[in-house]
């Protein structure tokens, strides 16, 4: 059995394409999680990121935290010098990721892979993102909204369970304000809080709501596992 570590955001793509990959035969050995020191970093996600140990956790994977300066393309090359380590550590043969459009995360990762010797896995690529969305949806994954960042959204978002409905109303911003459906250009931001290959589920004891001019994040602050 293939060995892959996953780059793991804890939002529904990551989720879904870790599903995807153990399910494909790959032997899951990490969660790999980025953490920025920059909250606004480009290339990678930052809302509730030092929640993903709960969800690798509730997977029963190692997790592991790899920190960047999240400065643009600087922290690239951060990233592969880790990951350069990582997978020399676990025997890793493949990266997975969870990019569908977004083709600046693709090409960088993939340039990362091939400078290392392994196969890079993106489950998700290129598939229309609305199918992508109900199909992980209806997998039974319980998805929260943890950041708004484009127009046409508004405060009511944030902590909202996605559903069919939800996606309806995605496809309506996207028509009205360009934005994309699946959130690959940095629109909104999502975590995991349940899903049928999870053995125990997250629950959220604090958290708060931060808005600001057109802007909001749902900054969980505290969050346990809790048996199903």
């Amino acid at each position: 059995m293939r060995r892959a570590i996953v780059l793991f955001s804890g939002g529904k793509d990551s989720c879904y394409s870790t599903y995807l990959a153990k399910s494909s035969g790959f032997k899951i050995a990490a969660l790999v999680s980025v953490i920025s020191r920059n909250p606004d970093s480009y290339m990678f996600h930052t809302v509730n990121i030092k929640f993903t140990r709960l969800q690798a956790e509730a997977m029963g994977l190692r997790w592991i935290p790899l920190k960047v300066s999240g400065e643009k393309e600087r922290e690239v090359g951060e990233l592969k010098e880790h990951l350069r380590e990582v997978i020399r550590r676990l025997g890793a043969e493949a990266v997975v990721f969870g990019a569908i459009r977004s083709r600046y995360q693709k090409e960088r990762i993939d340039s990362i892979c091939s400078n290392l010797g392994v196969e890079p896995i993106a489950p998700l690529w290129g598939r229309v993102e609305e199918e992508v969305l109900l199909e992980e949806l209806r997998s039974g994954m319980k998805v929260i909204i943890t950041g708004v960042f484009a127009e046409g959204f508004t405060e009511a978002w944030l902590g909202r369970i996605m559903d069919e409905r939800c996606v309806e109303e995605l496809k309506r911003l996207a028509e009205r304000f360009g934005i994309n459906l699946g959130g690959e250009g940095g629109e909104y931001e999502t975590f995991v809080i349940d899903a049928p290959f999870f053995n125990m589920r997250i629950e959220l004891l604090k958290w708060d709501r931060i808005w600001e001019e057109s802007c909001g994040k749902f900054i969980i602050r505290e969050a346990v596992l809790s048996p199903k």
